[in-house]
Order: structure tokens, then C-alpha cells, then sequence
């Protein structure tokens, strides 16, 4: 698993090409699970952007809600990138789904890993307590979900200023 800070000073470029790193350290073919949407043209412009970076052996896969039917459809053994578990969430938020019960069926999910599996997320929790409710709802929901998936990760990094800082 792999975690960059929140907007207190993450660099999610910095974050997501180390994983990609990650990820490439391993044989082709790699996937790559895209949790984005694209609601406005700076976003559609942002997600065109990284699929180019991909060169060959990248297959993405579009997963904006149902993530862990995504991963599980995954072939045995394939390297795979999840970018990003907190836009993930965001998306079951914002269409009103029971957070928690998308929660516990990824993590069930990710504790059965079947090949090399790669996690970005969010570390929303280091800054202040947020000011309205929908904002600490998810500052906790996705703590949560941070926690969850950790534990079953052999190994968590901590991207701060572009530099991976082992945690697990």
C-alpha cells in the first residue's frame, strides 16, 4: 500500500509514478484500476495525462464504484496499480451507497491477494478537523478504510515530498 499525505503537502504525481515503479518492477502484463471520474474537462484532461504516460503492458481498468469486482476479475498472478482508494470512496459518497459495506467487501477483497498488488490512497487525517460533516465523514471513513487496507498490506509506504517512507 502505498499513502500520500493529504493536501497539507502531498505529491500524488510523485506518489503514483513510484508506484508505477512498483508495479513495472514486476514481469508484463500490468494492470492498472482507475478509480477517477471525469466530471469536468480539467479532470478529463488529468486522466488523459496519465493514461499516456503508460507505455505498453498496461491494461486500465475503469472502476469508479465497483472496485472490488475489478480486482477480482483480475487473472491470477497480475501486477496491478489501484489508483486511488479515497476517490473511490468520494464516488460511494457521493452517490449515497452504504460506505461501509463497499469497505468491508474491498477489504475482503484485498486480503486474498493472488499476485503483486499496489494501493494508492490518501492520508487525510493529519490536518485539521474539517469544518462541516459530509468533510469529516469522510476523514474518518477514509481512516478507516486507510487502517483496513494496512493491515492485511504486507508492506506501507509513506510518500512525504516524494519520498517513500516505510511503515510496515
Amino acid at each position: 500500500m502505498v499513502k500520500r499525505p493529504g493536501a497539507s503537502g502531498g505529491a500524488p504525481a510523485a506518489t503514483r509514478a513510484h508506484a508505477e515503479r512498483l508495479v513495472t518492477a514486476c514481469p508484463a502484463p500490468w494492470s492498472y484500476i482507475a478509480t477517477a471520474q471525469a466530471y469536468d474537462e480539467e479532470m478529463r484532461q488529468r486522466i488523459a495525462l496519465h493514461r499516456s504516460r503508460r507505455g505498453a503492458g498496461w491494461t486500465t481498468i475503469d472502476a469508479p464504484l465497483d472496485l472490488a469486482g475489478a480486482i477480482g476479475a483480475l487473472p491470477d498472478g497480475q501486477p496491478v496499480l489501484i489508483d486511488c482508494l479515497t476517490l473511490w470512496l468520494t464516488n460511494h459518497m457521493l452517490a449515497d451507497h452504504d460506505v461501509e459495506a463497499e469497505c468491508r467487501r474491498l477489504a475482503d477483497v484485498l486480503s486474498r491477494p493472488r499476485g503483486p498488488w499496489f494501493v494508492v490512497s490518501n492520508e487525510v487525517g493529519q490536518g485539521i478537523v474539517p469544518d462541516n460533516a459530509l468533510a469529516r465523514r469522510f476523514r474518518d471513513a477514509a481512516g478507516r478504510l486507510n487502517q483496513d487496507v494496512a493491515a492485511v498490506a504486507s508492506t506501507v509506504l509513506l510518500m512525504v515530498a516524494g519520498l517513500p517512507l516505510k511503515v510496515k
